[in-house]
């Protein structure tokens, strides 16, 4: 059994982030001690840990909810419904690394269009770049 305290420095976290969990209902204590206090079990310590784990891959609290139903009961869940949550977060991730790739092939275009002297920004590439309506350094994001 662990208090709130424990439970946290046991898997290096604040007290504060066992209470989010539980706010959001991923994780609670399993009882209160006669003083109020939290109390966990080494379920809920296991439990903690597949949070934080899943929590560290970059799924949302909504994601690991759904994770946390399957793997609390595995036999009213197929193997395919856990691999779709984890496909379907794959997918966003590859489309935010195109993203990313749009954009910095965009900086990289502006960063090169200037010279980067010491010279008044009167006539700064950047800037005239940013400011055309025809700027063509964001071609590749239309």
């Amino acid at each position: 059994m662990y208090k709130i305290g424990e439970l946290a420095k046991l898997f290096d976290i604040k007290p504060d982030t066992l209470r989010f969990y539980e706010k959001h209902g991923i994780l609670k204590p399993s009882s209160r001690n006669a003083s109020g206090y939290r109390v966990y079990t080494a379920l809920d310590a296991n439990r903690l840990g597949f949070i934080i784990r899943a929590k560290k891959i970059g799924f949302t609290l909504t994601e690991i909810a759904d994770l946390l139903s399957i793997q609390i009961d595995r036999d009213s869940y197929s193997c395919h419904e856990a691999k779709d949550i984890v496909d379907l977060k794959l997918a966003n991730v590859e489309e935010k690394i195109k993203e990313l790739q749009v954009f910095q092939s965009s900086l990289s275009k502006l960063s090169a269009s200037c010279c980067g002297g010491d010279e008044p920004a009167t006539h700064c590439c950047i800037l005239e770049a940013l400011d055309s309506a025809d700027c063509d350094v964001n071609e590749e994001a239309k």
